[in-house]
């Protein structure tokens, strides 16, 4: 089945998000104990509220999205090239601009969106925060009324789980045992919101996340059975 698929109409892309304040303190009073109540079985009463506030961007309620990252395969005479580019500033313009790429550039129906835990977290949480920012949802992104396979979504982590739904693998893992070399990074995931609120350098953060989409392209390949990608085959545009 994968082998079936076109690599020049799959996107792969990553996103990097944030709590909406850089801390508890700084969010309205209502909006603190909307995040108490969430929170209120993660935390079991064991971590204080301020200290859990650092997990709030892996919620659309709490969080926003500070880039997407998207790559995609090339062909030209027979040599092929993953281009990739990152979308960052203000989070509603970030999803202005993501919107008009698929709207625009992959809006057939046999144009697919890959990532890695995606149908889990990147896909819904960017059809969130369209909505939240009072925005159209792509059809891309829109699921309501499809059935399953017209879904136009790929994840890797739910193609390695070959129908094991319990199981979950990080990209760093799974790029690991696949023998997928790993790029040096200056920051992880946990790093993203400091890096972002404190040092304000969103291009590191850019690079960041096109890595782990090199990486999820790179186990996509892999899993069809296919040379990796070289470094002088990947450009950043």
């Amino acid at each position: 089945m994968l082998e079936q698929i076109d690599l020049s109409n799959v996107l792969f892309l990553d996103i990097e998000t944030v709590p909406q304040e850089p801390e508890f303190q700084q969010l309205a009073e209502e909006v603190q104990i909307l995040y108490e109540e969430k929170t209120r079985y993660q935390r079991k009463g064991e971590i204080p509220i301020e200290e859990f506030y650092a997990q709030a961007g892996i919620w659309a309620e709490f969080g926003k999205i500070v880039c997407i990252s998207v790559g995609y395969f090339t062909y030209k005479r027979g040599d092929r090239q993953f281009r990739t580019t990152s979308y960052i500033g203000e989070e509603e313009q970030i999803l202005r601009d993501f919107s008009n790429l698929l709207d625009n550039h992959f809006s057939r129906a046999n144009q697919l969106l890959c990532g890695h835990n995606a149908k889990e977290f990147d896909f819904p949480y960017i059809a969130r925060r369209m909505i939240i920012n009072r925005l159209k949802v792509p059809t891309k992104l829109n699921l309501i009324g499809k059935k399953p396979w017209e879904v136009p979504h790929l994840d890797t982590m739910e193609l390695w789980k070959f129908g094991d739904y319990k199981h979950y693998t990080s990209l760093k893992l799974l790029a690991h045992i696949l023998g997928i070399p790993s790029p040096k990074e200056d920051i992880n995931g946990a790093d993203v919101a400091r890096v972002y609120y404190q040092e304000q350098d969103i291009e590191r953060i850019a690079r960041y996340c096109e890595k782990d989409v090199i990486t999820v392209a790179q186990i996509f390949l892999r899993l069809r059975g296919e040379n990796l990608l070289e470094i002088d085959e990947i450009q950043s545009v």
